[in-house]
């Protein structure tokens, strides 16, 4: 990853600017393209175009994740159809723009939560591009680093995400491309994800153990994991999901991607038996076994609402009140729209010592998010937290 300075917005928009005169030279130079003509043929994307892309891309996610931060706006809105002198679509530049303002508002609940960022470091590689007619596909890697300020004077030291979009560009009759849409593609929750997404789960069975939901006020009252006469090893869980959050095992199947809901409970299973869980053999869609490897894995081992079954049958966990009330190890779920079927699980990696759990997660990849960035992004949402 690189790593650059917060860039004024009146700096972002001449960033934004360049990437897209850079689009249109590396337009003018298609040897399929006529510059005095009123029409075009369908355009091909060179390297130099590809190249104006990743850098428009990194323009786009710097300043939403910059809104987190000092939460600034450009001189120029967006809904006027530009991003500085860049040619949005309408819908493109009023995407863009409420998404701004959702994510300063969101500045705004984190700092009455307790909660500020003093810099962000944002950078975007071009994973793919696809061309259709007169439609390019950029499907693009976003990896953002945010430095926590010290409000509470305990607070670790950074967080970070690596999060997957896909932006949509169309030429028009002469060839200038112009951004139309950009789209969230993971099926998990970052800093800057100004809505959630989930991917549902089957049905939940009404006879399987229900877990009671978490409060989330703050301060939460005393609950402090008992450490003696267990086998489990705590730190070993967060150790292995802080080196393991970006950088999958390869000795476990990567879910991301399948259309299966992603990776966030497998990556959770892991750190649990990185701990100490031990194997439950048996047949894979009993939730009363737990296992899992390169080859094979139970459903309670990958499944969001399967592993909560048999955490709750086995006794391995207990829930817990309130998600402030989380220490390393503990696991956090949330129903993103409390339908009854869970979608989402978390692992605690660190936990101030104020009493803030920061989750470490995948789908998306996260390192220490603080579980108040997590609740001000999905206030609707339902919690539940298991003490392991």
């Amino acid at each position: 990853m690189r790593s650059r300075t917060p860039i004024p917005a009146r700096r972002r928009a001449t960033i934004v600017a360049a990437a897209v005169a850079s689009i249109a030279v590396g337009a003018a130079l298609l040897p399929t393209w006529s510059a005095g003509a009123a029409s075009v043929d369908d355009p091909a994307v060179d390297a130099a175009t590809r190249a104006a892309f990743q850098r428009l891309a990194d323009a786009v996610f710097t300043d939403r994740t910059q809104a987190l931060v000092d939460g600034e706006r450009s001189a120029r809105p967006l809904t006027d159809g530009f991003l500085g002198d860049v040619r949005l679509s309408s819908g493109a530049a009023r995407g863009e723009d409420a998404a701004r303002s959702t994510l300063d508002r969101r500045k705004d609940l984190l700092a009455r939560l307790g909660e500020r960022y003093r810099k962000a470091d944002t950078a975007v590689t071009l994973d793919a591009t696809r061309v259709t007619g007169r439609t390019a596909k950029a499907e693009v890697t976003e990896t953002t680093t945010l430095t926590y300020d010290k409000v509470r004077g305990d607070e670790p030291g950074t967080t970070g995400f690596q999060a997957h979009h896909e932006l949509t560009f169309t030429a028009g009759p002469r060839g200038d491309w112009q951004l139309t849409a950009v789209r969230d593609t993971d099926p998990g929750i970052a800093v800057n994800t100004v809505a959630g997404r989930s991917v549902k789960a089957p049905t939940v069975d009404d006879t399987m153990p229900s877990a009671p939901r978490a409060a989330t006020t703050y301060p939460a009252p005393a609950k402090p994991k008992t450490l003696t006469g267990t086998a489990l090893n705590y730190q070993a869980m967060a150790a292995y999901a802080e080196k393991h959050w970006s950088n999958y095992n390869k000795d476990y199947p990567d879910f991301n991607g399948r259309g299966d809901g992603g990776d966030c409970t497998n990556f959770v299973s892991q750190s649990l038996k990185a701990g100490g869980w031990k194997h439950v053999p048996g047949y894979v869609y009993d939730y009363t076994r737990w296992f899992g490897n390169a080859e094979i894995q139970s459903h309670s081992f990958i499944g969001v609402n399967e592993w909560s079954w048999f955490a709750q049958n086995s006794k391995r966990t207990t829930s817990l009140a309130n998600v402030y009330q989380m220490d390393v190890g503990d696991v956090l779920q949330m129903d993103f729209d409390k339908d009854g079927s869970k979608d989402h699980t978390m692992v605690v990696s660190y936990r101030s010592p104020q009493g803030v759990p920061y989750l470490t997660y995948h789908s998306t990849n996260t390192y220490r998010r603080s579980v108040a960035s997590i609740i001000a992004s999905y206030s609707n949402a339902a919690f539940y937290a298991y003490r392991t």
